[in-house]
């Protein structure tokens, strides 16, 4: 299959809108005795959330990388692939540059912690260096019940995200009618499950085969996401904001469903005229270096607002409006600019790395045809229990060094990489780096 430039336009305009909406709503304000915080903007001014209608992107995610992981897997299966080798690739792509990420921040808390750094101050900053990180858990377990989920993609088609959905409206409203506990997380694969798997459909041209299916699955979802906002108990915000409950993302709830079914069927309606646009050479340069850079700029787009807090906040030159005023509103477009060049410099010194962790890669990506995968599955399940727990408290939980989660990432990854293939065994040479260890890889 030739490469699908639509998908990759996907990638890196998710990637821009994750990047720009976490920037847009960082507020930072240096109080009287010299600490930084970051008052929460959805929660000061209420109306702000109806942004995160365009800002949450991430149905986007999911649906572009079950479509390129249907194509990956199933090359997998018709060249004598296993599940185990697939998925132990497809894993070591982001653990990585989550990893080295993880290190650098990780090295950066130590040294702070050591030379007495504000507790609450290292908090925020582990905090807001970890708050992406929720992504790759969800990942890396769909993409281990890859070969199950396409196994029953080819048997009952659109049957399966619609018996997936059905199972996430259910835990939903156990878990917020019922207060049921933790059935709620299944809805973290379950919800973002939907797009994933809408992806695999989407690839075998079951939602583009009738005209009407995009068309519905916009109206029908952004009228059932309007429907639970209006009249049921879900707040507008796509994004979690503290206090609110029940919320949209935490776990993934009903009307977060409603929103992913609205935005693929918005997707597949605009993918024939944003083809067409990509078919032009000077669109497709401006595109695909985006793409290509997806996890670095997904990694690391919090560390300038770091940067900017110490070189402007920490030093009281930065003008500070009222945070919601027109004032405040007005350096926006300063804040993004000098965020953006900041974050162009990052990217451009993180090129070595780059190329190291591909060479990296290539040394220690376990073979295709990877039978014996028990180091492989406790390497998993540490790494998905690590970022998790990264995710939910920061790099520095209460101002500390997070030793377990630390401990954690660092062992699952090693299994991973330290997982051989069969003595005597021949496998295909490695044709895939981490180049940027793509969220979505590249589809062929």
């Amino acid at each position: 299959m030739s490469r699908d430039r639509y998908v990759d336009f996907l990638r890196a305009w998710s990637i821009l809108l994750v990047v720009l909406g976490h920037w847009v709503i960082t507020a930072l304000v240096r109080e009287p005795d010299g600490r930084i915080t970051a008052p929460e903007l959805l929660a000061v001014v209420p109306w702000t959330q109806w942004l995160t209608l365009g800002f949450q992107i991430m149905p986007l995610f999911f649906l572009a990388g079950g479509h390129a992981a249907g194509g990956s897997w199933a090359r997998a299966r018709a060249t004598g692939g296993t599940a185990a080798g697939w998925l132990g690739r497809r894993a070591l792509r982001l653990l990585l540059p989550a990893g080295a990420y993880s290190a650098a921040v990780l090295l950066t808390v130590g040294v702070c912690a050591a030379a007495g750094v504000d507790a609450d101050t290292l908090a925020l900053a582990g905090w807001a260096m970890g708050m992406q990180f929720w992504f790759l858990p969800v990942y890396l377990l769909l993409s281990a019940l890859t070969p199950a989920l396409h196994a029953a993609h080819r048997r009952w088609g659109l049957r399966v995200p619609a018996a997936m959905a059905a199972v996430a409206v259910a835990a939903d409203a156990l878990a917020v009618g019922a207060h049921t506990p933790y059935v709620g997380l299944l809805d973290h694969v379950l919800v973002w499950g939907v797009g994933y798997q809408l992806g695999f459909c989407w690839r075998d041209g079951l939602l583009t085969g009738r005209r009407r299916v995009p068309y519905a699955m916009a109206a029908g979802g952004g009228l059932a996401f309007a429907a639970l906002v209006a009249l049921g108990p879900f707040p507008v915000s796509l994004i979690l904001v503290t206090g609110q409950s029940p919320s949209n993302t935490d776990p993934p709830s009903a009307a977060m469903l409603a929103w992913v079914v609205a935005q693929c069927g918005l997707c597949l309606l605009a993918a024939r005229p944003v083809r067409r646009l990509l078919e032009r050479e000077r669109v497709w340069r401006a595109v695909r270096p985006l793409g290509a850079a997806s996890m670095t700029l997904y990694l690391w787009h919090m560390l300038p607002v770091l940067a900017v807090a110490a070189a402007f906040y920490l030093t009281g030159l930065a003008p500070e409006p009222a945070v919601g005023s027109g004032a405040w509103w007005a350096l926006r477009v300063p804040w993004l600019l000098l965020l953006g060049a900041v974050l162009a410099c990052v990217v451009l010194a993180l090129r070595p790395l780059e190329r190291g962790l591909a060479a990296l890669y290539g040394r220690t990506a376990p073979p295709p045809g990877l039978h014996r995968a028990g180091p492989l599955w406790l390497g998993l399940a540490l790494d998905v229990a690590a970022l998790s727990r990264l995710a939910e408290r920061g790099f520095a939980p209460d101002g500390r060094f997070p030793v377990q989660a630390a401990a954690g990432l660092a062992l699952g990854t090693a299994l991973v990489m330290l997982t051989r293939r069969p003595t005597g065994a021949r496998t295909v040479p490695p044709r895939e780096s981490p180049s940027d260890a793509q969220v979505t890889e590249n589809t062929r």
